[in-house]
């Protein structure tokens, strides 16, 4: 209920004070363990993208977050896990994997941290080792315009429209299958999602 609540009062802020469009939300699964894998461009990411996916997501969020009780009460009501973020932190893999084996989907961020010249990062291999290790598909996504409303060096939001636009999911079941025992799947898996997430952005931009 909490969940709910607060997924319908973000969605209609988002809505009304941002003017949030959303492209291709039918490509993301009803139902089943999935991967949303997004560019990322400010701290306001997460609820923008969330806010739009009418089921519950699970996001990875930085330790440090954690610390303050109440917040980290709060960010563990919209099913957040802390990352040691630059370490492989195993134990957040292990709770991704655990999710996304339930059937849960997961929000992450391939390039791991936010981009300082909106220009996309190198991907990191955590991604491909997520969906290595489920065979969860894989739903690229594109978010534009958060970094107007929360730009990176600024503490102050603005009303800036944005959008957030889903690709078509990719299954690496058949790659997966092929390239078994072969270390460098990690990263190619990586690498096709980043296309996906690359093709996205030059279809808005």
């Amino acid at each position: 209920m909490f969940y709910a609540i607060f997924h319908l009062i973000f969605f209609v802020i988002a809505k009304l004070f941002f003017r949030i469009k959303v492209i291709g939300h039918s490509n993301i699964p009803k139902k089943g363990g999935v991967i949303i894998a997004s560019n990322h461009m400010s701290y306001i990411d997460p609820p923008f993208i969330g806010c739009v996916i009418c089921r519950r997501v699970n996001f990875m969020a930085r330790d440090d977050l954690f610390s303050n009780p109440v917040f980290a009460w709060f960010l563990r009501r919209f099913k957040s896990f802390p990352v040691k973020r630059g370490t492989g932190d195993r134990g957040a893999i292990k709770e991704a994997v655990r999710r996304l084996k339930k059937g849960e989907p997961m929000l992450l961020f391939p390039e791991g941290t936010r981009s300082r010249d909106g220009r996309l990062g190198k991907g990191m291999p955590g991604v491909g080792l997520v969906a290595a290790l489920t065979g969860a598909p894989v739903v690229p996504a594109f978010i534009k315009g958060s970094e107007d409303v929360l730009p990176r060096d600024s503490k102050k939001m603005r009303f800036k429209k944005v959008t957030v636009a889903f690709g078509k999911p990719i299954d690496f079941t058949e790659m997966i299958e092929k390239n078994r025992g072969n270390k460098k799947i990690f990263d190619n898996i990586t690498n096709e999602i980043m296309k996906g997430i690359a093709e996205l952005k030059e279809e808005l931009l």
